[in-house]
């Protein structure tokens, strides 16, 4: 199986370095390995839906960001 890099991914998803070890670190990308400090990232894999919500102060749910 060919990995990339964090960032390697961050460039081809569109997001930062940060965010893809954020996905990480909460095993939402499937198949990344951690080896030593670095984290691989199947080249196959696809980037995990953002689920962040924003509450407005009328109470109404927003999505932060559309993937």
């Amino acid at each position: 199986m060919d990995y990339i890099t964090t960032k390697e991914a961050a460039a081809k998803w569109g997001i930062s370095d940060r965010r893809i070890l954020q996905y990480c670190n909460s095993n939402r990308i499937e198949g990344a390995v951690k080896m030593g400090n670095t984290w691989l990232i199947p080249k196959v894999a696809g980037k995990p839906v953002d689920r962040r919500r924003k509450i407005q102060a009328d109470g109404k749910e927003v999505k932060l960001y559309e993937s």
